[in-house]
């Protein structure tokens, strides 16, 4: 499908709204700072996101197909994954500062090429497998600091930045899940069904003390929902307006908005370690999204000379 100018800059301002979003929900999980176990916190992320991701996908004129699905298991399944990468990214985000966790889910990226040729089959050709060695030096970059600091306070970072390496393992697998949930379901049908399992799957940690929010954090808890569910919907909206390869560079902006809410509101300051690693991390990531780019325009161009008649 052509994309107009338009619908371009529309996608891509979507895209932007979308990653601002989920920046700001991880701010305020941060500002739980503790005080609310990971399982409750997951629980109001998702509860709150759902009439937000059905208003919207009302609007947009996707709510009848995005409640239909023939693989209700398969929904289940990266329900189970999506949760367990989500409740540990919000344990970590406790015990890092928030442009560290950042620069931390950009491995994302990098272990979704890696288990999408281990699981998927996928070809994994050396320019590719080059860009992903460099983005996980860049990885060791930024951990190296909390590998080498041992005492009190470096023991709990060290743990911090473990089970966000975790997180961004397991949100790979949920995202090679998702990679065979779209061969037959639609994008919508995915993230209203992951809004609904990862309510219900946050539920099996009632047991393990969930606690009653005092004001403020029930604030920052709802608030939570009600954007993540937001950034969601835009998120959604923007790969409907301009091609992927046009609008994930744009995940690289929730570095420069978590470093901004980082400083003004927690006293954090990235380190020029982090910043290094980050640097390698983004440039390693640009430079798989470039690969993609040509390899889809290359395959584009193959099947346009094979239908020419002459």
């Amino acid at each position: 499908m052509a994309h107009s100018p338009n619908r371009i800059g529309l996608g891509i301002s979507l895209k932007i709204g979308a990653v601002l979003c989920f920046t700001v929900m991880g701010a305020l999980i941060k500002g739980t700072d503790g005080r609310v176990p990971t399982g409750e916190i997951v629980f109001f992320r998702s509860l709150f996101a759902v009439p937000i991701m059905i208003g919207w996908l009302a609007f947009v004129g996707q709510l009848s197909e995005g409640v239909r699905t023939s693989r209700p298991f398969g929904h289940l399944w990266r329900g189970v994954i999506g949760t367990t990468a989500m409740g540990l990214m919000f344990t970590a985000l406790t015990l890092l500062p928030l442009p560290e966790v950042t620069t931390l889910q950009y491995a994302t990226p990098l272990f979704i090429t890696i288990l999408a040729a281990i699981i998927l089959g996928e070809r994994l050709r050396l320019f590719r497998l080059s860009a992903v060695v460099l983005g996980l030096i860049g990885v060791l970059v930024v951990l190296y600091p909390r590998l080498t600091s041992l005492n009190d306070a470096g023991a709990t970072e060290a743990l911090g930045a473990a089970i966000m390496i975790a997180s961004a393992l397991a949100a790979a697998l949920a995202q090679v899940q998702v990679r065979r949930l779209v061969a037959t379901e639609r994008p919508a049908t995915v993230a209203l069904y992951f809004s609904f399992s990862s309510t219900l799957i946050s539920l099996a940690t009632l047991p393990f003390g969930w606690v009653i929010p005092g004001g403020q954090d029930l604030v920052l808890l709802v608030a939570c929902g009600l954007i993540g569910g937001a950034g969601q919907g835009m998120l959604s909206s923007a790969y409907r307006f301009a091609p992927a390869s046009v609008v994930a560079p744009f995940d690289y902006a929730s570095l420069f908005f978590a470093t901004a809410l980082g400083m003004a509101f927690f006293d954090e300051v990235p380190t020029r370690t982090t910043l290094l690693g980050a640097a390698i991390v983004i440039a390693a990531g640009i430079l798989i999204i470039w690969r993609e780019r040509r390899l889809g325009m290359d395959r584009a161009a193959s099947k346009r000379a094979r239908q020419t008649p002459f």
